[in-house]
Order: structure tokens, then sequence, then C-alpha cells
């Protein structure tokens, strides 16, 4: 059987990217999942349509975070899309946003936004999805492997970041009692639509490369498998935790291959 089979999961910013592969990657375990989208409904609708093409179960719910009454909409959206099987085990905090200004150009109004997507939506949807999860649930939030290291033009996104793995600890020992743990994942450069730009310049991506243990950049899939992990029964020992998912970047002078 499979590892979520006959569970339920719900996969913010699930449309693109790291999301998307997240949500195919517990589709394909068994869960169904609700497939969360901002403005890019097609993208949502491809990201269902594939999981179904690939046996699963999946359903789209919209709801544009910063916004609101957002989380309204999407515990609105998510409980009609469960219907009579209301419930869940499985939340994936993945939706957010960036930033590329540094110290003396971030804004306060980009600094409210980073904060009120990255860090404030993700907590109102635990706190909005509690009543829901089932005992033995599991909350994943994604973060970064910026909040342990300098990243040139992105102090406003590397501050919500950190903000936003200091919260695990905090609700792994609010919610532990009943069997739900709380950890973050901490991708490095991963190549998706979103990082293709600068990736596509052989000498970013050596670079890049060049500050990985593992000497290359990271894949959608490397993060939806530590993700899956989580999300399984395996794990059910590890709480309040971050795993980092960069590949080892920047962890001291490489050495060469021995």
């Amino acid at each position: 059987m499979s590892a979520l089979q006959n569970k339920t999961a719900l996969v913010t910013g699930g449309s693109r990217g790291i999301g998307r592969a997240i949500a195919q990657r517990l589709a394909a375990d068994g869960a169904r999942v609700a497939v969360h989208y901002g403005p890019d409904e097609a993208a949502a609708k491809e990201t269902v349509s594939r999981i179904e093409s690939a046996g699963g179960r999946a359903f789209a719910v919209q709801a544009s975070f910063g916004t609101a009454g957002a989380v309204d909409r999407l515990f609105e959206q998510l409980e009609a899309g469960l219907g009579d099987s209301v419930g869940l085990d499985v939340l994936v905090n993945n939706a957010g946003i960036a930033s590329t200004h540094g110290v003396h150009e971030v804004t306060e109004a980009e600094l409210t936004r980073l904060l009120a997507v990255n860090v404030t939506t993700p907590l109102l949807v635990v706190q909005r999805a509690a009543p829901l999860l089932r005992d033995g649930g599991r909350i994943i939030n994604i973060g970064s492997v910026a909040s342990r290291m300098a990243v040139p033009l992105q102090i406003g996104y590397t501050a919500s970041k950190a903000a936003l793995e200091s919260l695990a600890p905090t609700l792994a020992l609010d919610l532990g009692r009943r069997g739900i743990t709380v950890n973050t994942v901490a991708p490095g450069v991963i190549r998706t639509d979103m990082t293709q730009h600068f990736l596509a310049v052989p000498e970013l991506a050596a670079g890049i490369e060049s500050v990985s243990c593992l000497g290359r950049i990271g894949e959608v899939d490397d993060v939806a498998d530590i993700v899956a992990f989580l999300a399984g029964p395996q794990s059910r020992w590890i709480t309040g935790q971050t795993l980092d998912a960069s590949g080892g970047t920047w962890l001291g002078p490489l050495q060469p291959a021995l």
C-alpha cells in the first residue's frame, strides 16, 4: 500500500515549480491533493491534469495570499472539495514570494508584503488547518537555505524565511500531543521557471554548482522527495526541525576530489 493511501494533503503554491513537484509526489504516494494557486489558474489545471493522468486524485483551490480574506477563501474551497471526507493529513506551506533588493533599496511596503505572504499567511493557514488535521498529521513548511547564509540583494526575503523557519519548534510543541509533526525543508537554488533566467547564464550556473558539495544545481524532485519522507510514517519521530535541502551549499571550502 502507498504511504499516503486514503490521506488528504493541501499544498499551497502547488501549481508550479517546487509546489507542483510536491503535489505530484504526494499524489503518487496515494494522497488526494488540494492544489492551491494564486493568479495562475492554467498552471493549477495543468498540475491537476498531470496528477489525474498518472492515476492520482487532485483538485484546485484559489486564493491570492496577501489579500484580505485569502485564508478564508482557501478553506472554504478546501472543505467543499473534500466533501464528506473533511479532514486533512498533510499540510505543505510552500507558497511564497521573493525579493531582489538589498538593505539600501528594500522598502517598507515590500517588507510588509514579504512578511504577510511568507510568514503571516502560513501561520494563519496552520491555525485554520489545525482543527481539520487528524491526529498523527504532518505540517511541512518550505523555507530556504538563505536563512543560514548571506544572500546578496535578498535581505527581506531572507528575513521572512528565517521567521518562517522559527515557527516550527513552537508549533511542534503546541501540536505534538496530537502526534502532529511540524518541520521545515530549506532548499537551495532549484531549477524552476523562476530561476531559469539566471541559470541560463553559464557563469552563474557554474558558480552555484561550485559551492555545492554535490556539485550540481538542485531539481524540484530533490525537494519533493524530502517532503514526501516528512509526510510519511517513517518520519514520525522528527519534529520541530529544519532539513537542509541544498546539496550542501556553502558548508565550507571545497577540496579536490580524492
